[in-house]
């Protein structure tokens, strides 16, 4: 999700800092007219990035969620794993299951043996998955079934992305836009030549279709997910995206969505069930969700707005 020109107002400097987080590159830009100021809001930035980074990576041998999918339990998580989970119980609900994070054991599955082998293994690994198999509070979270696991790649990242954002405004920040994979924008920056306000971003849902959208983001955020991000194939046939009914890689459907919602967890979550419901069905759960829409591309490479 490239940025356009950028807009700026008098007696203010475009402040960056770019990185990585969860694996993915990160960039936060905020327009600041004391340098000083604004390359110690960056530092705090990166700080609370590898913070949260503690609490979600998959890598991070003692991540929160790396100590979960071991032991199959946690006691006393972070207040961010249990309002993380929160969302994605609320997702898993409007979606009727197609988005579930606890098909981490799938995704293994996946990466290690044939796409299609209907055999004993994989109906074992289907049957330990299920996010009604989740049961947390603010004391524990624990697997209700052996050998289940968590991937949290769906949404932590427009989690962070939140997070960061609402760090620099209660700091003070008025006018900032963080990309961590998934885009926050806070502010109206002045408008550009064209008169217009808010922070441009170009949507390409897909990079294998040339189709795109061009809007402004103001006080939302945006997130976006395809089916050929990354394959389990060579050919690039077979999408990391998983059906968590069928535990199956998609093969149909949509092949890419950007969805603009109030919060960047909330548009994160949903992009990744956009690519999983059928778009009739995708299009009912957007109404569940307030201030909500969505940018899709088809197969054919037709798109629209839902």
């Amino acid at each position: 999700m490239p940025l356009t020109a950028w807009p700026a107002k008098a007696a203010v400097k475009l402040h960056s800092w770019k990185g990585i987080a969860l694996g993915a590159k990160a960039e936060i830009h905020l327009l600041h007219e004391n340098e000083k100021e604004a390359l110690g809001l960056l530092d705090a930035v990166e700080a609370e990035v590898r913070r949260l980074e503690t609490i979600f990576s998959l890598y991070l041998q003692d991540s929160e969620l790396v100590r979960l999918n071991r032991d199959g339990r946690l006691k006393a998580p972070s207040m961010e794993m249990v309002e993380l989970l929160g969302l994605c119980q609320r997702l898993h609900t409007a979606t009727s299951g197609a988005f579930d994070p606890t098909i981490q054991p799938l995704w293994q599955y996946h990466a290690q043996n044939t796409i299609g082998d209907a055999d004993a293994a994989f109906a074992d690994v289907l049957a330990r998955t299920g996010f009604d198999n989740v049961a947390f509070d603010a004391t524990e979270i624990r697997f209700a079934l052996q050998g289940m696991a968590m991937t949290l790649n769906g949404i932590a990242q427009g989690f962070i992305t939140d997070r960061v954002a609402r760090l620099l405004e209660d700091r003070g920040c008025r006018d900032v836009l963080v990309d961590l994979g998934e885009i926050s924008a806070i502010g109206t920056p002045l408008p550009d030549d064209d008169g217009e306000f808010g922070w441009p971003v170009r949507l390409r849902p897909d990079s294998n279709h040339p189709t795109e959208a061009r809007i402004r983001l103001v006080g939302s955020a945006v997130a976006s997910s395809a089916r050929s991000g990354t394959t389990f194939d060579q050919a690039g046939r077979l999408s990391h995206i998983i059906d968590p009914r069928t535990g199956r890689p998609l093969s149909q459907g949509l092949s890419g969505a950007s969805v603009v919602a109030p919060t960047a967890a909330l548009a994160d979550g949903l992009s990744t069930a956009a690519l999983i419901c059928d778009e009739a069905v995708f299009a009912s759960i957007l109404n569940e969700f307030a201030q909500t829409r969505a940018f899709v591309v088809r197969d054919n490479g037709s798109s629209g707005w839902l």
